[in-house]
């Protein structure tokens, strides 16, 4: 008889992100520094979610994981202005639109901005 034991591996969690004149700190939810950044490497904070933080680099947007990894780079022209972020998702504003993004950078949602969140339509 053969018996699998599966790991999984749950990503670190963000509880803070520290911002000083030159770095960012990223702290875990029991207060532990998990790594840092440098401002001049990764542009302007826009926010962080559980597991996830993004910022503005010239002209895209990265995602990284809570160690500093990239996830994944979307176009500032493609995802609007980030309006914010929180959890598991990022929240943009292009035009009429209201878009929902996964830390993955993949669209889950878009909401015309006009009619409130009664009206959806996925691409």
């Amino acid at each position: 008889m053969m018996f699998v034991l599966a790991i999984v591996a749950q990503a670190q969690q963000i509880s803070y992100v520290e911002e000083t004149k030159n770095w960012y700190y990223v702290y875990d939810d029991a207060g532990k520094k998990i790594g840092g950044l440098s401002r001049g490497s990764i542009g302007e904070l826009k926010g962080w979610g559980s597991d996830f933080f993004v910022a503005k680099y010239y002209s895209y947007y990265r995602i990284y994981d809570a160690k500093g990894k990239v996830l994944k780079a979307m176009n500032v022209s493609d995802v609007g202005k980030i309006v914010g972020v929180s959890g598991k998702t990022i929240t943009s504003r292009k035009g009429s639109w209201i878009y929902t993004w996964n830390k993955e950078g993949k669209k889950i949602r878009a909401t015309s901005a006009q009619s409130g969140f009664g009206q959806s339509k996925m691409d």
